[in-house]
């Protein structure tokens, strides 16, 4: 099968399309035929190098951790999916990964594509829905009538978890640049925070939940817009749990665990119409190297998209 690959840590010019083996079928797998996947901020960090101490590979190794596309097989002990379905997925960070014609997933990591749809759209969504989920229901317990400040909400996470937090009936507010406003206020933002011309610190207080995406002084300055007993949950690095201590309130760090039956869930609500995919750029496996240096300008608009098959 086509594929892309690095055989080594380092810079987008790592990314090689080329010939591999089809992974193999476990007796839980499914085994799907990829029509689209996605690049992640994550992606590029596994290529630098960032996390090798956390996720150990071997060389080669296939990136990407997004996938949309059909069942072409499945294992012996598989019962919820049959060869044909239609389904997305994010896969288990340490097997073989979604920058190829065909990945092997553990069936309890698959939900059934929401019909309406494309498999673009769908390929979107497994990585920024399960990570906004993990954040804000899981770890935040988000409510009706919440307060949530979501930073950088014109990225992909971002602007899935503006979505998230007003199913639930929460008050929104975010941050993004000038150019950016306009998008996520279409995504439901009731306050925009245009971080040119704007400082979140000086306009927001009482806030239930921030969505920290970006880390460093941002985290820190969060603290200062949180009411008491309020929570700080980071995708971007461990917050500070003296300053949490001191400001009386919960902090944590979360790394996502992929989970079929939350995608699901996420599937029902885009089902419903009350979130939306939101592809920004779509571009060929082949234009991996283009892609991934795109995701690294931290100023990509939605989710960047790759066609496979």
């Amino acid at each position: 099968m086509k594929a892309v690959i690095i055989e080594d840590y380092g810079s987008a010019e790592q990314l090689k399309y080329t010939e591999v083996d089809q992974p193999e079928l476990k007796d839980n797998d499914v085994l799907i035929e990829v029509v689209a996947t996605s690049v992640n901020p994550v992606d590029w960090k596994i290529r630098e190098g960032y996390l090798k101490e956390m996720i150990p590979y071997n060389f080669p190794v296939i990136l990407g951790l997004d996938a949309a596309g059909i069942v072409k097989e499945v294992g012996q002990n598989v019962t919820a999916f049959k060869v044909g379905d239609k389904v997305f997925s994010r896969p288990d960070i340490t097997r073989n990964g979604t920058y190829a014609e065909y990945v092997a997933v553990d069936e309890s990591l698959v939900a059934k594509k929401p019909v309406h749809l494309s498999f673009e759209e769908a390929a979107s969504i497994p990585l920024v829905g399960l990570t906004s989920w993990q954040c804000l229901v899981d770890f935040a317990n988000i409510k009706e009538g919440d307060r949530v400040l979501i930073h950088a909400g014109a990225g992909g996470v971002g602007s899935f978890a503006i979505q998230l937090a007003k199913a639930f009936g929460a008050w929104v507010a975010t941050t993004c640049s000038t150019k950016n406003v306009d998008f996520v206020k279409s995504l439901g933002a009731d306050k925009v925070i245009d971080y040119e011309n704007e400082d979140f610190t000086q306009v927001l207080h009482d806030i239930d939940i921030v969505f920290d995406t970006l880390a460093g002084d941002i985290q820190t300055q969060s603290y200062d817009v949180l009411k008491e007993e309020g929570i700080l949950v980071s995708i971007a690095g461990q917050p500070d749990q003296e300053l949490a201590k001191a400001k009386k309130v919960k902090a944590g760090y979360v790394f996502l665990e992929p989970d079929g039956e939350q995608l699901a869930k996420i599937g029902e609500l885009i089902e419903q119409g009350k979130i939306r995919a939101n592809v920004g750029t779509v571009m060929k496996l082949e234009e991996i190297q283009e892609a991934h240096r795109l995701s690294e300008t931290h100023h990509a608009k939605g989710k960047i998209v790759l066609h496979v098959g």
